[in-house]
Formats: structure tokens, sequence, C-alpha cells
């Protein structure tokens, strides 16, 4: 096919010879092509700050915070929340490679294995899930807002009116923080990595400040470590464990799938592996560490654990305490918001309609579609957001991920025709654009993962035996089984057929 060569760095990085053979795709437009190499410029340190943006938010926290409430000591949730962290870093750096290699965002990059239009069945997914993480964060963006204002304006503002039982400037804080991050994205992914490199420094101090107040109230470090488990180390805790670190796992398996949305803008593959190595598994692990000493210093000083920071900081008698504090607490959120769940499905929703989205407009979409999913009701309980909603979502996105490790790394072995993934007609093109094999392996990994899930009676949406009973023992593990059966299934149906078409290329080339 004329036209369509691709050039091989000596970094192995590769760029499209010639941008004019895509630039007629209606499977293409600016933000989907392949990122030139001038625009490859993102250093370790842009993704080590990019990864204290997104891991030192509120969310972050309360993902600490609810495992000591549900019980756990500050060591038990510290080692949860960090080994989920090391494991799903695995499966991140293994995608992350092909963002830099090719340049290519996530749903570029799921086309080589789900078809050039298949893609458009993890892209949406992962999108509709990063709706609902945009918010989450944004409701709790304007909860802040609004605490705020009442602290400067009284409370002719905290006792305003209600609608829908929220008070209706609690309302009006929501929507106005929304607007703010619409602004933001509409600068750019530019714009975006340089408010990264200066608001994840600012955010961790704040978080620094707000664990030495509850220091200070409780009298030092030594009564908060004392402080037993509820659960023990017996069957109670195992019994939380197995279900917790999958929720953990699951915090990032959205940027497990959709890390070449950034990564496509590297300087090189070290960059963006020292980097990511050097940004999750430490920040994560911090700020871990601080929510779960703050909030286990909460009882102490208050007689119950606050697992919410933005409550936290109204407890403070100074106003001016309380509004640092909060502003804080709105850069975090805004910082984790726009790159982890704006980003990613902008690129989505725009390759599912390359010729009518792009960025922007696609941003816009992730925001409206991130009001209506209602998020104030998927963080009113800790049980519903680590059991419910990390849980399930999580095993629905591993089974994408177990497809993409397998395709990329044991079936092409890293070797794309970059020109292809944009082009019908391409290896890529499949079966009218869809490949069958990946989409049983998806749709398979998502059953075992998550058919089985369950809630405890009166604390969750779910069945207490399971939607189907007999898969109820699996949902406990609902990212590992949906990883491995994706992984396997991938790999079981597409390597026969791949080493039939390898011999009949090798027989036709001897005739």
């Amino acid at each position: 096919m004329a036209g369509t060569e691709q050039t091989v760095h000596p970094d192995g990085r590769v760029e499209l010879t010639d941008r004019a053979a895509i630039a007629d795709s209606r499977y293409a437009n600016a933000e989907l092509a392949p990122t030139r190499m001038s625009e490859r410029k993102w250093t370790t340190y842009n993704y080590t700050a990019l990864w204290m943006g997104m891991a030192h938010n509120i969310p972050s926290y309360l993902l600490a915070s609810g495992l000591v409430a549900l019980g756990m000591n500050w060591l038990q949730a510290f080692l949860t929340i960090t080994l989920g962290n090391l494991i799903v870093l695995v499966p991140l750096l293994l995608n992350s490679h092909a963002g830099t290699k090719y340049g290519i965002p996530f749903p570029v990059f799921a086309r080589a294995f789900y078809g050039i239009r298949g893609a458009n069945l993890p892209a949406l997914l992962r999108a509709f899930i990063a709706c609902g993480w945009f918010g989450i964060q944004t409701w709790i963006g304007g909860q802040a807002i609004y605490t705020i204002v009442g602290e400067l304006a009284g409370s002719g503002w905290s006792n305003a009116a209600t609608i829908s039982g929220q008070p209706w400037t609690l309302w009006l804080s929501f929507l106005f923080f929304w607007a703010l991050q619409m602004w933001l994205i509409w600068r750019g992914i530019e714009g975006l990595r340089r408010f990264e490199n200066w608001a994840a420094p600012l955010v961790t101090v704040a978080f620094l400040a707000l664990m030495i107040a509850i220091l200070v109230k409780a009298g030092g470090l030594g009564p908060i470590l004392d402080q037993p488990s509820k659960l023990g180390w017996d069957a109670d805790f195992w019994k939380i464990f197995a279900p917790a670190l999958m929720g953990m796992i699951a915090f990032w398996a959205t940027l497990s799938l959709n890390m070449p949305d950034f990564t496509r803008f590297g300087k090189g593959q070290r960059q963006q592996i020292l980097g990511q190595i050097i940004g999750l598994p430490t920040t994560m692990s911090f700020i871990a560490l601080v929510s779960i000493i703050t909030t286990s210093g909460t009882v102490l000083v208050y007689g119950s654990a606050i697992w919410d920071p933005v409550e936290l900081t109204t407890k403070f008698e100074s106003p001016v305490v309380v509004t640092i504090g909060l502003v804080m607490a709105i850069l975090a959120t805004m910082s984790c918001n726009v790159a982890a769940n704006v980003v990613s499905p902008s690129y989505d929703f725009a390759n599912a309609l390359p010729r009518f989205l792009n960025f922007r407009t696609a941003g816009l979409l992730t925001g409206i579609i991130g009001i209506v999913i209602q998020p104030w009701r998927l963080i009113a309980d800790p049980s519903i957001y680590i059991f419910v909603w990390l849980s399930f979502y999580g095993g629905l996105l591993a089974s994408v991920a177990g497809v993409l490790i397998a395709g990329y790394w044991f079936v092409d072995k890293t070797n794309l025709q970059l020109a292809g993934l944009y082009l019908p007609g391409s290896r890529y093109w499949y079966n009218a654009g869809w490949n069958w094999r990946a989409v049983v392996a998806t749709a398979l990994g998502s059953v075992l993962a998550v058919g089985g899930a369950y809630s405890a009676p009166g604390a969750g949406p779910f069945p207490e035996d399971g939607l189907i009973p007999f898969l109820q023992p699996l949902y406990d593990y609902s990212w590992v089984v949906g990883l491995v059966a994706g992984f396997v299934v991938y790999l079981a149906l597409t390597l026969p057929a791949s080493r039939r078409s390898t011999a009949t290329t090798q027989a036709t080339a001897g005739i």
C-alpha cells in the first residue's frame, strides 16, 4: 500500500513517514493521529508530576480512609493499598509501551486487537467509567467550594433551601466547579501538562498539613499506631482483604488501559517507565499513609472515623485554615480529574465519531455524562465505593487489559503496522472492522469476573447470593479473574489462527 511506510528511529520509537496516507480516512483526526516526534517531549519529571497530581486527590484519600472506617488498622490498610498499586503497575507499564513506541492513544492501540470498529467496545466501556469518576471528583470539588463560601458568607449560604435533598448552594458550587474544569480541558493537553507541574507539589503540602494538625490534636503518632484492628488478623480480616485488594487495584484499572493517552508524548521508554515507577507506587503509598494516620487520629480526637477530608477540614475553628485547606482540596481534585477522567474519554468518544468530535468537544460530552450519572450516590458509603463501584468495573476493565497484553506482547510481539490502524481493508479490519476473538475473550472474562457480584444485605444493589450464584466466589477476586480470563481466552482463540496464517504465507512464498 503506497505511502504507508513507517520510520523506526534508533531508540525504537516509530513515526508515520507520510501522514497524508491517513489524512482522508474516516477513522482519523488530528487527536487520534500518531504523535509527531517533535511533540514527544514529556520527561521523567512530567510523568512523576502527572502521577502526583492524579494520586494526591480526595478519592485516593477516601480509598485509604475507607479501609480504616471498615475496621482495618493502619498497617493492614497500608499493606493492602501498597500491594494493590504494585500489582496494577505491571499491566499499566505493559500497555504504556505501545503509546511511547507508536505515539498512539488507547482507542487506536485497541484497534490492533479489537478491529478498527471493534475498538469502540473497550474504548466506550472505559469512557463511561471515566465519566462516572469525573462526576465523583466534581461533586467532591463542589463540596469543597460550598464549604469555603459557607465559612466566609455564613449560615445563609450553608443552610440554603434544599433541592433534591441538597442545599441549592451546593448544586451551584458543583456546577461552578464543573465549568472550571471544562475551561481547563478546553486549553488542551499542553495546558494540562503545565497545570500538573505546579499543582502537584501544592497538593502534597496540603495533605501533610492536614495530617500534622490531627497529630497535634491526637497527642502524637504513638496513640494512633497503637490502635488495634477491629478485624484482627484472622478470618474477619481475610474476608475483607481480598475484595478490598481488588478495589485498590481497580482504582487505577482505568489508567492501566489508557495510559498510552499520555505515554504517546514521552521522549522515550526510559522516561515514561521511570517516571511512572517513581510516580505511582510511591505517591499512592504516601497518600495512603497520610490518609490512614489522619483518619485513625480522628477516631481519637472526635470519637469516630471521619473518612471525608472535606468534612474533617470543617472541624477546625480558624476560617483561614479551613479556606486554605479546601482550596488545596480543589486543586487536588482538578489535578486528578482532568488528567485521569477527561483526557481518556475525550479520545475514546472521538474514536467513535472522529469526524464529529475532537478532544475539546468530546471532553464537554464527558462532563455532561458525568452529571447525568448522579455521582453523589456513588460515594455515599465506603462499602458501596469500594466493593460495588470499584470491584465491579475493575473486573470489566481487567478483561480488556488481558486482551491487550496478550495481543501486543505475545501475538504481535510489539510490532504494529502504524498506518493500518487507521485504514479500512488493513490487517486490523478483521471482519467488517471487528475481531470476534477479542470480543469473546472480553465478554467471557467479564462474566467470570463480575457475574457473581453480590452485596451484603442492605449494603448494595446486588443479591446476597450473587447475580449468578455459582460465580459468587470469583467476585472477591474480580480483577485477577478478569485479567487472566481475558488473556488466556484471547491467546487460545488467536494463536492457532496466527500459526495457520504464518504457515500459509510461508507455503505461498515457497511456490
